[in-house]
C-alpha cells in the first residue's frame, strides 16, 4: 500500500497537463491543510474534487528546514506517518532524503500510473514530455529521459 503526502507542486503540474486524476494511483493521499490553503490562494484545480484524499494538520515546529510552508507541512506529515512525499521541489527532495523519507515528483506519479496499468508506455512518456513543455515545472531533458527509462525497467 502506498501512503503519500502531496505538496502543491505535483497537484499543480499534473493539473496543467490534465492528468490530476492520476494522483489516485496512490492508495491513500494526504494533503496538509497548509498545502490546500496555498492552492486556495491561487485556484484549487477543479480536478482535485474527483480524487479521494484526506486533509490533515501538520506539526512542523521541530523540523528545522527552510522550505516554504506547504513543503514543510508535507515533509512533516510524511515524516510522521512514514509516507512517500510527492514534491517537484529540489530543496524539499533534498530535505526528505536527509530524513530518509521516500520522495517522488510528478514524473514518479506517471511511472506509478504506468506500473499500475493506468497508462500505457507511450502515454506515460508523452505526459512526461508534456510536463517539461506545457507546465510551469522546470524539468531538464535528462530528468525526462530518466523517467522514460524507468518505464522500461518497470
Amino acid at each position: 500500500m502506498i501512503l503519500a503526502v502531496a505538496d502543491a507542486g505535483p497537484i499543480i503540474h499534473l493539473d496543467e497537463i490534465d492528468s490530476l486524476a492520476l494522483l489516485s494511483v496512490v492508495d491513500e493521499l494526504l494533503i496538509p491543510q497548509t498545502v490546500y490553503q496555498e492552492l486556495e490562494a491561487g485556484t484549487v484545480p477543479p480536478g482535485l474534487e474527483t480524487i479521494e484524499y484526506e486533509l490533515v494538520e501538520s506539526d512542523a515546529t521541530d523540523l528545522g528546514v527552510e522550505l516554504d510552508p506547504g513543503e514543510t507541512a508535507a515533509l512533516a506529515v510524511a515524516s510522521e506517518r512514514a509516507a512517500v512525499l510527492l514534491t517537484d521541489d529540489l530543496a524539499a527532495r533534498d530535505a526528505a532524503n536527509d530524513r530518509d523519507v521516500e520522495v517522488h515528483g510528478s514524473i514518479g506519479v506517471l511511472v506509478l500510473a504506468f506500473t499500475r496499468g493506468e497508462l500505457d508506455k507511450s502515454a506515460a512518456a508523452e505526459l512526461m514530455r508534456a510536463l517539461q513543455t506545457e507546465t510551469s515545472l522546470f524539468i531538464t531533458d535528462a530528468v525526462v529521459e530518466h523517467g522514460i527509462s524507468l518505464l522500461d525497467e518497470s
